[in-house]
C-alpha cells in the first residue's frame, strides 16, 4: 500500500533585472496558496504586490537592490493580517525560474555550487537573464539557508534535440570552440502542456507527438517526438523563429551588413531587432495583439497585414514540424496569445486541413480562453488549447527532487545534498 504523501509548502521565484515574482504552492495537491510581484528595484519608488486568501496586499516604499525585495517578500508572506504562511519554516524547497542552463543540463537539479558555477558559465549565452536568476539564488539563500533549492532551466526540455536541430550551418569551430547552436527557450512551458496534452489524449507521452505553440509577447513552436523536443522555433537566442509582440523573428542574416554599410551600429540593430520589431514594428500600432485586432476592425490596413504575417509565420512552422514528425497527435495553443486568441488560432489553422488539421470553428469559439479541444470530430490531429503553467511545473519539479532525496536517505526532513544527515538537523 503507497503511503500519503505530506503536503510541502514550496516557494517558486522568477527573479529579473528590476522584478521578483513569487508564488507559494502546496504540493502534491498543487494548490496556489497565494503569489506576488516586486517591481521598480532599484528605482526611487518600489512595489510590492500580493495575492493571498486574506485579501490582497500592496506596499511602496523604495526597494534598492533584490536583497531588500526579497526582505520585503519575507515579511509580506507572513504578515498577520494579508500573509501566504504563519512562519517561514513552512517552506520547504524553493525552485527558481532559470533561463539559461547551456548543454549542461537536461533536467531541474539541485542548486549547490557546481551548479552555480554553470549558470555563471552560462551567463555568457543570456547577460540579461541568468545574472538575476543568480541574484534570486544568492537572496533566497541568505533569507532562507537552510531550505534546498532547485534550478528549473527553460532551456533545458529542449536537450534531446539531435545535432540536425540543433547545430546551424556555419563553420564548425564555432560550436566546438564557443557552443552556438540552438538551445531553444520557453522549455517550462513547453513540457508543462506536452504532459497536459497527454493526459488529455489519454496517451503516455512516450507514444505521444506534438506539436506545442507557445504564443505570446515572446513565441517559440516545439516539435515533440514521443514526448520528447526534437525542434523548436528559437535558437541561440530567444530572437529567432516567428515574429513576436517585439522580436523580428527569422530574417535573412545579410540585411544586418546591408544596415551596418548605411551606418546603423550593432548596438543599434540588436535594439531594432529586439525591441521595436514584430508586431510593434511591422504595425506601427502596438505589440499587443488585442489592439491589433481591434484596429484591423476598423479596416486598418497595417494591422490586418501583421496579423496575416503572424499568422503565415507560425503556420510554416506547424507544416515544417509536420513533415519531420510524419505523425501529429495533437496542435496544442498555449501562452498569451495561444490561450486568449480566438480570432489568431483561426488564423492559423485556416489552410492546415489538407494535413489533417481541422478546426471546429464553433468550438473554438466557446473554448475561448479555457482549457480545451477545439479540433473537428473528423480532424486527424486533435487542436488543443492548455493555458500554461509554468509556476505549478517549477513547483512539481522541487517536489519530486525532494521525494527523490527522502527516498535516496530514508529520513524525511534532510536536506537534499545527498550527504549523511546529522540527528536534528534540516
Amino acid at each position: 500500500m503507497v503511503g500519503i504523501q505530506a503536503e510541502k509548502r514550496i516557494l517558486v521565484l522568477n527573479c529579473g533585472s528590476s522584478s521578483l515574482k513569487y508564488e507559494v504552492y502546496s504540493m502534491p495537491s498543487r494548490q496556489s496558496l497565494g503569489k506576488g510581484l516586486v517591481e521598480r528595484i532599484g528605482e526611487s519608488e518600489g512595489r510590492l504586490v500580493q495575492n493571498a486568501p486574506k485579501g490582497d496586499s500592496a506596499i511602496e516604499q523604495n526597494i534598492p537592490d533584490h536583497a531588500a525585495a526579497m526582505a520585503l517578500v519575507g515579511k509580506a508572506l507572513v504578515d498577520p493580517k494579508s500573509g501566504i504562511l504563519g512562519d517561514l519554516s513552512e517552506i520547504e524547497g524553493i525552485g527558481h525560474r532559470v533561463v539559461h542552463g547551456g548543454e549542461d543540463f537536461s533536467e531541474s537539479v539541485v542548486i549547490d555550487e557546481k551548479v552555480i558555477a554553470a549558470i555563471e558559465a552560462a551567463s555568457e549565452l543570456a547577460p540579461l537573464h541568468n545574472p538575476p536568476n543568480l541574484t534570486g539564488i544568492r537572496e533566497a539563500e541568505s533569507l532562507l539557508p537552510l531550505v534546498p533549492q532547485v534550478a528549473v532551466f527553460d532551456t533545458a526540455f529542449h536537450q534531446t534535440m539531435p545535432p540536425s536541430a540543433y547545430l546551424y550551418g556555419l563553420p564548425r569551430e564555432f560550436y566546438d570552440k564557443m557552443r552556438i547552436r540552438r538551445y531553444g527557450f520557453h522549455g517550462t512551458s513547453h513540457r508543462y502542456v506536452a504532459h497536459r496534452a497527454a493526459q488529455i489524449l489519454k496517451r503516455s507521452p512516450e507514444d505521444t507527438n506534438l506539436i506545442t505553440c507557445h504564443l505570446g509577447n515572446g513565441a517559440s513552436l516545439t516539435a515533440i517526438e514521443s514526448g520528447r523536443s526534437v525542434d523548436t522555433s528559437m535558437g541561440f537566442t530567444p530572437l529567432e523563429g516567428v515574429m513576436m509582440g517585439t522580436r523580428c523573428g527569422d530574417i535573412d542574416p545579410a540585411i544586418l551588413s546591408y544596415l551596418e554599410e548605411r551606418g546603423y551600429t550593432s548596438k543599434q540593430l540588436n535594439a531594432i531587432m529586439n525591441k521595436k520589431s514584430g508586431l510593434l514594428g511591422l504595425s506601427g500600432i502596438s505589440n499587443d495583439m488585442r489592439d491589433l485586432e481591434t484596429a484591423a476592425e476598423r479596416g486598418e490596413e497595417r494591422a490586418q497585414e501583421t496579423l496575416d504575417v503572424y499568422a503565415h509565420k507560425v503556420r510554416k512552422y506547424i507544416g515544417a514540424y509536420s513533415a519531420n514528425l510524419v505523425t501529429v497527435d495533437a496542435l496544442v495553443f498555449t501562452g498569451g496569445i495561444g490561450q486568449h486568441g480566438v480570432k489568431m488560432r483561426e488564423r492559423i489553422c485556416h489552410n492546415l486541413e489538407h494535413m489533417g488539421i481541422v478546426m471546429d470553428y464553433e468550438l473554438n469559439r466557446k473554448a475561448g480562453s479555457k482549457e480545451g479541444v477545439v479540433s473537428a470530430r473528423y480532424s486527424q490531429t486533435a487542436i488543443l488549447v492548455i493555458p500554461t503553467n509554468e509556476e505549478l511545473q517549477i513547483a512539481m519539479d522541487v517536489f519530486d527532487l525532494l521525494e527523490q532525496a527522502k527516498e535516496v536517505k530514508g529520513i524525511d526532513g534532510c536536506r537534499l545534498d545527498l550527504a549523511p544527515c546529522e540527528a536534528g538537523t534540516r
